[in-house]
Order: structure tokens, then sequence, then C-alpha cells
């Protein structure tokens, strides 16, 4: 599996700091990954939904941890680079 495309928007939603897609294959698109600021820095979550007793269930997700942390490092990535690229626009 290769991820061939990841695209972040900036978002202000407590603790989301980014909503990403990711292109994996050139060939399938998973939208609405979290980027979330979370006590130990940043990290992914995964696409979920709201279930009616009010829990929230992943509706994509990884089967093992080697490919959540190679989707969690390269969308990290990617957002470090985008903020950089903001602040530097900023100043």
């Amino acid at each position: 599996m290769k991820i061939t495309k990841i695209a972040i928007r900036p978002v202000e939603m407590n603790k989301v700091k980014a909503l990403a897609s990711i292109t994996i294959d050139d060939e399938f698109v998973v939208h609405d990954l979290r980027v979330v600021e979370g006590e130990r820095g940043f990290f992914v979550a995964m696409p979920s939904r709201k279930l009616p007793n009010g829990t929230h269930r992943d509706i994509a997700h990884p089967i093992n941890s080697e490919t959540r942390d190679l989707i969690q490092a390269q969308v990290l990535e990617e957002f470090g680079q985008q903020n950089l690229l903001e602040t530097e626009l900023l100043s």
C-alpha cells in the first residue's frame, strides 16, 4: 500500500486542527481523517460516525499498527509542512 496523495484542510474545532483526505495507490480515497492536538502532541484520528447511544465508531481504519503508524506519520508530516508554509507566509 502506498499513500499517493494527501490533502489537508485546516480547521479550528476544539482540539481538531485539520481534516485530511488520503489517496491510496491512486485508486481509493479516505476522507475526514482528523489531525488532533492531544496532551502528548498531535495524532491522527480515523473517520468515525456518532451512534445513537452517543459513542463513536470508526468507519474506516487500518487493520494493523504498522499501517496506522504509516498513515499517521505521512499525514502529520504534510500537516507540519503546511503549517510551516502558512507561518512563513504570515511573517
